[in-house]
């Protein structure tokens, strides 16, 4: 079941005893899109993934996902959703196909090792498929995790923070996952502290801040917010994550070569 809002919220609120943690959360996610939600710690981000997914209940408003309301049909949310969560849910004593087949047979899906073959070939892991999940790098594990997370082929899916603790090279492999879900027609609610991932992968940004959403538009909508910017030249000198992407990155991420060049002056918009 679809309409033409994938994910569609309406006056949101949640409360732990005194604590307002949702204040009336109101937005909607269209199908096929990136929908970054940022906020500090404690914004109310995880708790609204959690009542999305039908984890927890609400105290009042409405949600549906996917058509479903999550208060008077949890089941069929869940059929059309998949959260992954701020750490890789891997069983790290078996092999990466081994993490692949088991949630295939769970989820009752046919053919699950010809399922689990072609999404290792699908992220990038069929070297590793034969090896345990806990001899994976950080960025591989999150990788095999939102591998797992599509078996099914879920319209939905929730990731909450997926590139904590990762290091660059993992983050952008991440990001490069994320944007071939959506290629896909997958629709992706992703919450997060890094401002640059929301501005590499969302298709509209909402900041969750004090329980409310407090700005919600697309990228260019709201740096609109702001004063237009000025423009005076700069020396612009390489970051230390273009140093560390130089030396360790591969070919299809950075030009090794670059990294060698002086810098010259360039003009930027600030």
């Amino acid at each position: 079941m679809t309409t033409g809002t994938m994910i569609r919220v309406r006056g949101l609120e949640k409360a732990y005893k005194d604590l307002q943690v949702l204040r009336g959360v109101d937005f909607d996610v269209a199908p096929g899109t990136v929908f970054a939600l940022l906020g500090s710690n404690g914004a109310g981000k995880t708790t609204l993934v959690k009542a999305l997914a039908t984890l927890l209940s609400v105290d009042a408003g409405s949600a549906t996902v996917n058509g479903f309301d999550i208060a008077t049909r949890p089941h069929q949310v869940r059929e059309s959703i998949s959260l992954t969560g701020q750490f890789a849910a891997v069983d790290e004593m078996l092999s990466g196909r081994e993490n692949l087949v088991l949630v295939a047979k769970l989820r009752h899906v046919d053919g699950p090792r010809r399922v689990a073959d072609d999404l290792l070939d699908r992220f990038s892991l069929t070297d590793a498929g034969n090896r345990k999940a806990s001899e994976y790098s950080g960025g591989m594990r999150r990788r095999l995790d939102i591998a797992m997370s599509l078996i099914g082929d879920p319209p939905v899916i929730f990731l909450d923070e997926p590139t904590t603790g990762l290091d660059p090279q993992a983050r952008l492999d991440v990001w490069r996952t994320i944007a071939d879900l959506t290629d896909s027609g997958t629709t992706v609610l992703l919450t997060t502290q890094y401002l640059e991932e929301a501005e590499q992968l969302a298709d509209r940004i909402a900041i969750l801040h004090r329980g409310r959403i407090v700005v919600d538009g697309t990228l260019a909508e709201v740096k609109a917010l702001l004063p237009p910017a000025t423009v005076e030249y700069v020396e612009k000198q390489p970051t230390l994550e273009d140093v560390f992407l130089a030396v360790v990155g591969n070919s299809d991420t950075v030009d090794p070569q670059a990294a060698s060049d002086p810098p010259t002056p360039r003009q930027e918009r600030r």
